[in-house]
């Protein structure tokens, strides 16, 4: 693993909106689609509630955070010192590998202009194309979910 102090987990497809949705966006999106088990369906609802509860949303604290308009293609990033929260990603992980769902681990000292931050993660407005501080990892979808 790198020095850098932030890491994210996101498909590998740009999405309309021209950038690559997060894991939780991911999983989120098969939910609605109807595409999970009764099984992953509650493992969705039960990390979802999980996250709720044990970290700050950030458009909770400022509701334009996400806004295209105001903050173009903002996506969160972990901070590397939230080890419980990052250790959790793993289930969404297998979640995603079930349904084909390419992912990658993509680990940045600068991942782009912060325009939130608090104790477990960043949002930022990410550089433009270029991002030469950034090393991405394209995670193992080929495994075996369990259940």
């Amino acid at each position: 693993m790198s020095e850098a102090p932030y890491v994210r987990f996101q498909g590998t497809e740009r999405s309309p909106r021209g950038h690559f949705p997060g894991v939780f966006a991911l999983a989120n999106g098969l939910a609605r689609e109807g595409r999970l088990s009764q099984e992953q369906h509650r493992f969705w609802r039960a990390g979802n509630d999980w996250y709720d509860s044990s970290f700050t949303n950030p458009s909770d604290v400022d509701p334009s955070v996400y806004d295209p308009a105001v903050n173009p293609g903002a996506v969160a990033w972990f901070k590397v010192t939230a080890v419980e929260l990052i250790a959790r990603v793993d289930g969404y992980l297998t979640l995603l590998a079930a349904h084909r769902v390419p992912c990658e681990r993509v680990e940045s000292a600068d991942p782009g202009t912060i325009v939130y931050e608090d104790a477990d993660q960043v949002v930022v407005v990410p550089h433009p194309r270029s991002n030469e501080s950034a090393t991405a990892t394209t995670l193992d979808n080929s495994r075996t979910p369990q259940g």
